[in-house]
């Protein structure tokens, strides 16, 4: 078992007015089915709601608590700017208590600044990237996360980023993205330990279709180990579970995408 170490985060209650209750849906619909299999409540939390969208723009903010947030994966900044405003943000490893943060056309492009990915030079790492301008940011918002500016496009209205998983893709030049990357890289190497810890987190435990009857499942049914019997694994309601292919064929996105990922 391994953990992530907190002690480098602010010892205080979550800021209330930037929080809000969170009911439990445990994987089920309006009408209590069950939609979604595997999820369970989890442990009671508040959301904490980030700022996705850099609202407060051309004025400058301090950096005043590190925090956890049980909603994500990644660590959440609470900025105080000068005009009295609060909010959260996405936490960038290079910013620490006290660094001052800004967002808007014009500032520089250093960690924790919004700006267009037009004003950025090539080579940048960003996070928190919008896919269409003024929708908040949707791209790298993980632990660990970004994206890098490989390029402009030939009309300079696409700027060309690379992700993580190597797919290339164009992306408005005026889009808003964060510089810089996610905090708590380390989210990855966390060894659970035990069935415990993923109940905390909402996750329920996961039968083998194989271990099932055949009314509930095609893998179920026969005598001892029995092989698949199908010729590839299947779903519980009889479609394909892997090697199928569910990204529409025509899908808008597409034709922004220069590389595929490897």
């Amino acid at each position: 078992m391994s953990g992530i170490n907190y002690q480098h985060l602010s010892k205080v209650a979550p800021c209330r007015h930037l929080t809000k209750s969170l009911v439990a849906k445990s994987g089920r619909n309006n009408t209590g089915q069950i939609t979604v299999r595997h999820h369970g409540a989890g442990h009671k939390r508040r959301y904490r709601m980030i700022d996705f969208k850099r609202r407060v723009r051309d004025v400058v903010g301090r950096v005043a608590t590190i925090e956890y947030d049980p909603n994500r994966n990644c660590f959440i900044s609470l900025v105080k700017y000068r005009n009295g405003v609060q909010s959260y943000i996405l936490h960038c490893r290079s910013l620490g208590i006290g660094s001052w943060v800004t967002a808007g056309a014009k500032v520089e492009s250093r960690p924790g600044n919004a700006l267009p990915l037009g004003g950025m030079p090539e080579g940048t790492l960003v996070h928190n990237v919008e896919l269409h301008p003024g929708h908040g940011g949707q791209l790298a918002r993980s632990a660990g996360g970004y994206a890098q500016i490989i390029g402009q496009d030939d009309t300079s209205k696409y700027t060309l980023l690379r992700l993580k998983s190597g797919e290339v893709r164009r992306v408005l030049s005026v889009c808003y993205a964060t510089v810089g990357v996610v905090s708590n890289e380390d989210f990855n190497l966390i060894k659970w330990g035990k069935a415990g810890r993923n109940r905390w987190r909402g996750k329920r435990p996961t039968v083998r279709g194989a271990a099932m009857n055949p009314v509930d499942h095609p893998h179920g049914g026969g005598n001892g180990k029995a092989p698949v019997g199908h010729k590839s694994p299947l779903t519980p309601w009889g479609k394909a579970a892997l090697g199928l292919k569910t990204r529409r064929r025509h899908c808008r996105s597409n034709r922004l995408i220069v590389k595929k990922r490897g």
